[in-house]
């Protein structure tokens, strides 16, 4: 990528990812921040390796560490230097440190005390309350600060809240203990699991992109489909998907391949506002890729109860259902406006990208072995990130330099600072729902506001879920829904895991939802089309994933939950069918253009065979096929009268 390409898509990575918005400092400051970082990286190395502390130690430093990176790493206000530490952020960065530091001092007096609440206690843990909330301002944003100082603002409010809402009230001591000094709120069950789980695989995907896997995926995916109609866009479809296994940020997936695929795509004549939609409707859905999912997937499994890699598996064929709707999609707009791929001779050779770079997926293949030999998600991610430090030794063209290794523990701390503050943020709303009890009255007032229907209530969660991913990111956002809106869907008979992974789709799939699309408009940036015009495109490319949690409700095997193999496989397939039928209805092609009727015959023939059940699969599949011969007769005649 030329100098310049490389820094417009650093400035459009800023510009639509907060996280990505840092401190550019040199010299001594550069060298303080990164020894921290490392240090970071070191703790959390060690404690995976020896064993974690307690709760409350464990989730205290990895805090205090979190807390001090981001106060001097993202400075107070936009328009102050980038390059010099203000004396106020230093300030914050110290206090940020100490007030965890407090909990790990105070630790056994804290236990003795068991919940009673000194005036020091009191006001460390103010203090550490509103760092976590400054924080979460300047890496988060503002609707998630929002977020929490309405539920700040409920546990004093009760009393004079109408109806089901209304409770005692909290005092401020009240509050300040059962969100500081216990594990029910920012120390909670997020935290925890940003502390173990999370951590090591943000670490692990550092060092992926370190050992160049992210231009191997890219290169796989051109030699694999770079030559069929509408290559660049497959490609597209193909790396994104790929690099998702490894990084759950949506923007960050749409600049890193996007700064690639978009420019080809363009060139060989797709729209740009369809370029942009291509790229931001793949690299959303990468956060739906097993096996490493984005990090809300580790929080589901501690509160679903179950093992990661049942996560894993439930996710799997609704990440294949999604990524087939957007690769149709993009066929269909190829086929549509006749674009051709990229000759072969220009594209590189899938056997000499296997045995040149092939060695580095090793480590990839060896975690998903891992999980499902029974390894804790911990073990298995440590055991990974050895590994991809080795086999990027095998070749001298992929080896890494000891200063990479180094850089790699660096830039694992740094990526992990966004979920950290997200996970804190959320504690805060669980520590309140849990001392409050607002969950269980917000899901009885959902159950109410629907008549008790599972259909109106699964549309009223999509769209709470939707409206809050335009401004919290996805971890959060799931906290939130998983507290408030999946009980509701559970009370009704729904399995817990598939109303878990309903809420977790529709969080995630905010990305590409205008009005607010994030992943687009980061899309858009680079393809130098309209904003919200791609938006439109990447929620058409996207159409599966507002369908498929519809059918894993209604129909559980598709989670591999129950029912058996053929079940599986049937359904699998007749969902696939619908998707074809909406994909090309949408697009408005097929086998030929479509007319406005037989579009309409195709969405309707689609949304049966996606609605579980023999009757609806086999109307369905007779309006597709209906419509598909009808088409091809057509095609026929009108090649005749050429």
């Amino acid at each position: 990528m030329k100098e310049s390409e490389a820094k417009k898509a650093e400035d459009i990575l800023k510009k639509y990812d907060k996280e990505s918005d840092t401190m550019e400092y040199t010299g001594l400051m550069a060298k303080i921040v990164a020894a921290i970082a490392i240090a970071f990286s070191v703790f959390q190395l060690y404690t995976a390796t020896f064993g974690v502390l307690d709760a409350q130690l464990q989730r205290g430093v990895h805090l205090g560490f979190g807390l001090a990176l981001v106060y001097l790493l993202y400075p107070t206000c936009k328009s102050w230097s980038r390059h010099r530490l203000h004396p106020f952020d230093l300030l914050l960065a110290i206090l940020g440190a100490a007030a965890p530091a407090y909990i790990i001092y105070e630790y056994q007096n804290l236990v003795l005390r068991a919940g009673t609440v000194s005036d020091i206690d009191l006001g460390v843990g103010l203090l550490g309350i509103l760092l976590v909330i400054e924080a979460t301002r300047r890496v988060v944003g503002l609707p998630m600060v929002c977020v929490v100082l309405a539920f700040l603002a409920y546990a004093f409010a009760g009393p004079y809240m109408p109806g089901v809402l209304a409770h005692r009230g909290l005092t401020v001591s009240q509050l300040v203990s059962h969100l500081y000094f216990t594990t029910e709120g920012i120390f909670g069950i997020p935290l925890g699991v940003s502390s173990t789980f999370i951590f090591l695989f943000i670490l692990f995907g550092a060092y992926l992109e370190s050992t160049g896997l992210g231009k191997f995926f890219i290169d796989l995916a051109n030699s694999i489909a770079g030559w069929a109609s509408g290559g660049p866009a497959k490609v597209a479809v193909l790396s994104s998907g790929l690099m998702g296994t490894v990084s759950g940020s949506s923007v960050a997936n749409v600049v890193g391949t996007g700064s690639l695929t978009i420019p080809m795509m363009k060139k060989l004549g797709y729209h740009k506002n369809f370029a942009g939609a291509v790229e931001a409707a793949a690299s959303t859905g990468g956060q739906l890729m097993p096996p490493v999912m984005g990090a809300a997937a580790f929080l589901m499994a501690e509160f679903v109860g179950v093992p990661y890699i049942d996560i894993v598996k439930a996710a799997v064929v609704p990440a294949f259902l999604y990524f087939a709707g957007v690769w149709l999609g993009v066929h269909f707009e190829a086929k549509r406006e006749n674009l051709k791929g990229i000759p072969r001779d220009q594209l590189p050779k899938i056997m000499t990208l296997v045995r040149e770079r092939g060695h580095l997926a090793i480590p990839l293949i060896l975690i998903v072995y891992l999980l499902v030999s029974g390894y804790t998600p911990m073990r298995a991610a440590l055991v990974a990130i050895v590994l991809s430090i080795v086999c990027s030794a095998l070749r001298k063209s992929t080896r890494m330099k000891p200063i990479e290794i180094v850089r790699g523990l660096e830039n694992g701390a740094r990526n992990v600072l966004g979920v950290l503050v997200a996970c804190a943020a959320a504690g805060i709303i669980i520590g309140v729902v849990t001392k409050t009890g607002v969950g269980l009255k917000l899901a009885s007032g959902l159950l109410q506001l629907s008549g008790g229907m599972l259909l109106p209530t699964m549309f009223f969660t999509m769209i709470t879920a939707i409206i809050l991913g335009m401004g919290v990111p996805t971890t959060a956002n799931y906290v939130i829904t998983s507290t408030i809106a999946a009980p509701a869907l559970v009370q009704m008979g729904v399995p817990v895991l598939a109303a878990h992974m309903f809420v977790f789709y529709f969080g995630i799939i905010a990305d590409v939802t205008p009005p607010v699309a994030l992943a687009a408009y980061a899309g858009s940036g680079i393809s130098g089309g309209n904003a919200l015009k791609t938006g439109i495109n990447a929620s058409k490319l996207a159409i599966a994933a507002f369908i498929i949690p519809y059918i894993f409700v209604l129909s559980p095997v598709l989670l591999m939950m129950e029912g058996s193999v053929v079940e599986l496989l049937f359904s699998t397939v007749t969902a696939l069918a619908g998707m074809i039928a909406l994909s090309s209805a949408l697009i408005g092609y097929l086998a030929a253009n479509c007319l406005w009727l037989e579009r309409i015959l195709l969405v309707v023939g689609g949304l049966l065979m996606i609605q579980p059940g023999l009757l609806t699969d086999a109307i369905g599949l007779t309006l597709f096929g209906a419509v598909l011969a009808y088409q091809f007769k057509r095609r026929k005649s009108e090649a005749q009268t050429v």
